[in-house]
């Protein structure tokens, strides 16, 4: 394939060829004209000396448009790398100036949607990473009382001469796992409004001392060995009662499943302590406790998904509000909240 010339290269070519061509034309004319042998060589050779002036200042002239062609060229051949624009070419036409500005301002939207672009991009891999965060979460949580509905289910049919004792032990242990089922679809459900947004609160105003007691009680059914002691006064505070209910499940629940003496809940002056002498959190763990999907790994009997402080801490913050942890490894925890 034939190569093209350079911009310098092509001007100086044809501005040669014309300069050789009219200073020809012009010695034979002075040829005709001046008769002395010395007149004529003197007019020839300024003539030749213009000419040379001539094709020399427009050969500086070319090399500069040439520069110029060759920065702008380099504006286009590192339009996806250039991460800084730092050209500071001054232009020796005005076209070329106003080429160079309109190249910057291009330069300069095609970053801006670049940059969108990457943190579109992030955005979209940090969804997908809680997708299959969500997925395999669900996947390991569920599959514990599925299998033991499915196992203690096997059993009753396989044996129909089972005693009567065991049979209603086993259909205690599958209605169990039902409602772990339901508890665990509950807070996936809760959890799936929150990240849309579409939650609203419905403030009202009640007592939260009498709200724990009605907490106590219904946990008691679900933990009947365990002892759960309210102590403290009563505090109205304006809220809404359905979601704090759910905080205060969700707090002492939590203490229970991480302790094995009795857990204490603390009104005073409007806060709301939770306290355990349990196993408690390390200190690089405490940032991380009320994060979505996270567990500490220490029970892995525990179908929570790792969503349960994750909902008290957005339940909280909807309030204006939020959840101040504190913890010793091997001695206990206290979470703790004011309205």
């Amino acid at each position: 394939m034939l190569k093209r010339p350079h911009f310098k290269e092509y001007v100086m070519a044809r501005l040669i060829a014309m300069a050789v061509l009219l200073f020809l034309l012009f010695s034979l004319l002075l040829f005709v004209i001046v008769k002395e042998t010395a007149t004529l060589l003197l007019v020839v050779g300024i003539l030749a000396f213009a000419f040379s002036l001539f094709i020399f200042a427009i050969a500086r002239g070319a090399k500069r448009m040439q520069n110029e062609l060759v920065t702008i060229n380099t504006y286009l051949n590192n339009l996806d790398n250039i991460e800084k624009i730092d050209y500071k070419t001054h232009f020796f036409t005005q076209e070329f100036e106003e080429i160079n500005q309109n190249l910057i301002k291009v330069l300069k939207k095609s970053k801006k949607r670049e940059d969108i672009k990457q943190r579109y991009n992030a955005k979209l891999k940090l969804k997908n990473r809680q997708r299959s965060d969500m997925l395999s979460a669900i996947a390991h949580e569920f599959r514990n009382p599925i299998a033991s509905i499915m196992g203690y289910s096997q059993t009753l049919q396989d044996d129909p001469g089972i005693p009567e004792a065991l049979r209603e032990k086993f259909l205690e242990k599958i209605y169990n796992n039902g409602n772990k089922i339901e508890s665990l679809l509950a807070r996936l459900i809760m959890w799936n409004k929150f990240e849309s947004k579409e939650t609203t609160l419905h403030k009202t105003s009640f007592d939260i001392y009498l709200l724990a007691n009605e907490a106590k009680v219904s946990l008691q059914e679900k933990y009947p060995n365990r002892e759960i002691v309210i102590q403290g006064e009563s505090s109205l505070i304006e809220a809404d009662r359905t979601l704090m209910e759910v905080v205060l499940k969700n707090l002492i629940e939590n203490a229970l499943k991480y302790s094995k003496e009795k857990v204490e809940v603390i009104i005073e002056n409007g806060t709301v302590s939770i306290i355990d002498k349990g196993v408690g959190i390390g200190e690089k763990e405490l940032d991380k406790v009320t994060k979505k999907f996270y567990r500490s790994g220490i029970h892995s009997w525990d179908n929570s998904m790792g969503l349960g402080l994750s909902i008290v801490k957005t339940i909280l913050s909807l309030h204006g509000s939020k959840l101040e942890i504190q913890s010793t490894k091997g001695e206990g925890s206290t979470f703790s909240f004011k309205i």
